[in-house]
């Protein structure tokens, strides 16, 4: 118990054993690391500002089929939202006169319609109510919200020529000056 109480009191067997347990620290924390990839699969956690967004492919309401990389070369306003959502509802007006403002310049809406949580018939309503001539895929399977990881209705991805993520707006309605202030940054990137 005597040299227990020895070792206790020498400031040199502390620095001893402090160090060996770092060394044991850090060999643990070298040896446990798990690299992202292997959590995620290789793919970002959620799309988010500077990432490609994920692809998918989905029936549209005007019964055609839409890919979302098959629009690289334009810009592209991706909405996520539902015929019942009232932020959702109140915003599309606003996309709707951006893109009649834009689409001659290459912008391209997909306002995807969570069918998974609506109907295709609201959603049809909706659409022909508000005169909205942008593209509705329809996601219903909820592969789309799966994939973007949606909390939130609205939710909207500008992204690029390149299919980069610039900016990513959660909820809404969005005013039409944000829109198109966002819209403009896109367009001017590829000009």
């Amino acid at each position: 118990m005597d040299r227990f109480v020895g070792i206790l009191r020498d400031s040199k067997s502390w620095a001893g054993i402090t160090l060996v347990i770092l060394v044991i620290g850090i060999g643990w924390i070298g040896i446990s690391a798990v690299p992202a990839y292997s959590t995620t699969g290789g793919l970002i956690p959620s799309p988010k500002e500077g990432f490609l967004t994920p692809d998918f492919t989905l029936e549209t309401l005007d019964g055609g089929e839409i890919t979302l990389s098959e629009l690289r070369g334009q810009p592209v306003i991706l909405n996520l939202w539902a015929s019942w959502c009232p932020p959702c509802r109140a915003e599309m007006p606003a996309l709707q006169r951006v893109y009649e403002a834009n689409r001659e310049r290459g912008l391209e809406i997909l306002a995807v319609n969570m069918t998974s949580q609506d109907s295709q018939s609201s959603a049809k309503n909706f659409v022909d109510q508000n005169g909205l001539t942008f593209t509705i895929p329809l996601d219903r399977l909820g592969l789309v919200s799966n994939i973007y990881q949606s909390r939130a209705l609205p939710s909207t991805f500008f992204v690029d020529r390149q299919g980069v993520i610039q900016k990513v707006v959660i909820g809404g309605p969005m005013s039409k000056v944000l829109i198109e202030s966002l819209v403009e940054m896109l367009l001017s990137e590829g000009e």
